[in-house]
C-alpha cells in the first residue's frame, strides 16, 4: 500500500537528473562532515558533552530560563513568554504594531516557520522579507523550505535565473551563480534600508549572560539588525545553554555537522539593544514541555537543527524534502511531526530504512532511529497500522518462532528463482514495485556451515 510519502517521492524521482544531483550533493556535505570530524581527536567526546549538556539544560529549564530572563533584562532587553504559536505571533505583531512597523526583515528562523509567522503578519498588512538567500528565493516562489539548513537545495540555478528575470530584471539566460547572487544582494539592499524592524532566530541562548547567539554564513542577520532600531529575537525554550563554556561545545559541533565547515562565517552575540533602540526576546514553548514529559521521545529536544541527519539519510536524499508532510523533513522531521500530531503525520514514519545513519551522525546524539522504530510500534495502538504489514509481521512471527518452519523456508527459497515474474511481482509484493528480489542460493548458510564445520 502506497503512503503519502511514497507517492510524493515517486513524483520527485520522475526527474531522474535532479534526484541524482540531490542525492550526490547532500552526500558530499555528509562526506565533508566526516572529513572534518576525523580531524578532531575529541570529536566523540564533544558529542557526548553536547548530549549531556542538552539533557542537563532540558531538565533544568525553569532555573536556566529564569536566569536568562534576569540577565537579559539587566542587559536592557525586554523578555516575553509565549505558550503557543498564536501567542508568539500575537506578541510579534503587538511589538511591530506598537512601533507602526510596515516593513519587517527576517533572518532564517525555523520557529517562525513552525508558527506560521510570515502568513500571520502579512494578513495584518506588514511586509515580511526573508533575508537568507535560499529563504528569499523560496519566498518569491511561494514555496516552503525543503531542508532546514539548505532551504533551496532542490532549486536549479536555471529556475532561479528565470525567477530573477521576473522579480529583479536580470539578464535572461544568465544563470551564473555569482551574477545571480549579486543581483539578489542588490535586490535586498533597499529592503534592509527601508526595514523598520528586524528579526533573528536564535541558535543558542546563554543563561549566564542573557545573550542570543546567531550563526549564519551570509551575514544577513547582522545586516538586518544594523539599520533598524527595533530587533526581535525568538527561540524555542530548548535552545537554552547554561554558559559560554557550554556554548563552545556546540559551536565546535554545529557548522562541522551542518555543512562541513569548521565554523560558520558569522557567529553573532546579541546582548544589548543598540543605542536608542529596543531588543525584544520571545521565549516560546509551543509543545516543547509536552515533549519533555514524554519518556520515550524527550531526547528530540537535544536537536541543534544542524540538518546532518537529512544529509546522511538515504531516504531523504532520494525522495526530497517535499515528500514529507511535516514542514521539517528527514529523520528529525519524522519525529517532530509525530510529536505534533501522530495521526496527521503518520505517513512520514515509513520514510526510514532504519539504517541508523542519522543517529550515528547526530552531534547531540538524538536517538532518532530508535524513536522512529518506537513510532512504528505506536501506529497499531492508534489504529493506523497498515493491515497488509500487520498480516506479514504475524506470518513472520510464526516462521521465526518455529525453527523447523524457518529452515524449511530457507531450503526451498531458491524455488522462487524459477517462478514467473507476474506471480512474484503481483500486487501482494509492494516491495517489488521499485526493486528486484535477490537470487536465492540453492544452499542456505546454515546448510553450508554444517557441511563444512571443522570437527
Amino acid at each position: 500500500m502506497s503512503t503519502g510519502h511514497s507517492k510524493a517521492a515517486a513524483t520527485f524521482l520522475q526527474d531522474k537528473a535532479m534526484a541524482a544531483w540531490h542525492d550526490e550533493t547532500l552526500w558530499m556535505v555528509r562526506a565533508k562532515r566526516d572529513n572534518l570530524s576525523k580531524s578532531i581527536p575529541e570529536w566523540e567526546a564533544l558529542r557526548d558533552a553536547a548530549s549531556e549538556i542538552k539533557l542537563y539544560s532540558n531538565s533544568h529549564l525553569a532555573e536556566l530560563l529564569t536566569e536568562f530572563e534576569r540577565n537579559a533584562t539587566a542587559n536592557g532587553a525586554v523578555v516575553h513568554w509565549a505558550k503557543d504559536a498564536d501567542e508568539y505571533c500575537g506578541i510579534v505583531f503587538d511589538i511591530l504594531d506598537g512601533h507602526n512597523v510596515k516593513h519587517f526583515i527576517k533572518s532564517k528562523s525555523m520557529l517562525a516557520e513552525e508558527c506560521g509567522l510570515n502568513e500571520y503578519l502579512e494578513a495584518k498588512g506588514i511586509e515580511v522579507v526573508e533575508s537568507d538567500l535560499g529563504e528569499r528565493i523560496l519566498q518569491l516562489m511561494h514555496k516552503r523550505p525543503s531542508h532546514i539548513v539548505l532551504p533551496a537545495i532542490h532549486i536549479r540555478k536555471e529556475e532561479i535565473g528565470a525567477l530573477f528575470v521576473k522579480e529583479m530584471g536580470t539578464e535572461p539566460g544568465n544563470n551564473d551563480q555569482t551574477y545571480l547572487t549579486h543581483a539578489a544582494r542588490r535586490g535586498l539592499r533597499h529592503k534592509f534600508l527601508e526595514a523598520e524592524a528586524a528579526m533573528t532566530g536564535v541558535n543558542f541562548a546563554v543563561a549566564s549572560t542573557g545573550e542570543c547567539v546567531v550563526c549564519t554564513n551570509e551575514g544577513n542577520a547582522d545586516m538586518g539588525t544594523s539599520q533598524p532600531k527595533l530587533h526581535i529575537a525568538a527561540f524555542g525554550l530548548e535552545k537554552i545553554v547554561p554558559d559560554r563554556r557550554s556554548l563552545g561545545v556546540f559551536i565546535r559541533l554545529l557548522a562541522r555537522s551542518a555543512t562541513g565547515q569548521a565554523v560558520t562565517t558569522y557567529t553573532s552575540h546579541y546582548r544589548k539593544p543598540r543605542k536608542g533602540g529596543e531588543l525584544h526576546i520571545i521565549i516560546v514553548d509551543n509543545g516543547r514541555t509536552d515533549i519533555l514529559a514524554d519518556d520515550k521521545h524527550y531526547k528530540t529536544l537535544n536537536c541543534l537543527r544542524c540538518g546532518s541527519c537529512m544529509n546522511t539519510c538515504p531516504v531523504y536524499r532520494r525522495s526530497g524534502g517535499y515528500s514529507y508532510s511535516y514542514f521539517i523533513p528527514g529523520p528529525i522531521g519524522i519525529n517532530l511531526g509525530m510529536l505534533k500530531d501522530d495521526h496527521r503525520y503518520r505517513d512520514n514514519v515509513s520514510a526510514c530504512s532504519l539504517c541508523y545513519s542519522c543517529q550515528n551522525v547526530c552531534p547531540a546524539k538524538v536517538d532518532l532511529a530508535d524513536q522512529i522504530y518506537c513510532w512504528r510500534q505506536h501506529l497499531d495502538k492508534i489504529g493506523c497500522a497498515t493491515p497488509s504489514k500487520k498480516m506479514i509481521s504475524k506470518g513472520m512471527k510464526v516462521v521465526m518462532e518455529h525453527p523447523w518452519l524457518f529452515n524449511t523456508a530457507l531450503r526451498n527459497a531458491h524455488l522462487a528463482n524459477g517462478m514467473p515474474r507476474w506471480l512474484l511481482y503481483s500486487k501482494v509484493n509492494t516491495w517489488g514495485d521499485g526493486r528486484d528480489l535477490p537470487k536465492f542460493p540453492a544452499e542456505s548458510f546454515n546448510e553450508m556451515w554444517k557441511k563444512n564445520e571443522i570437527k
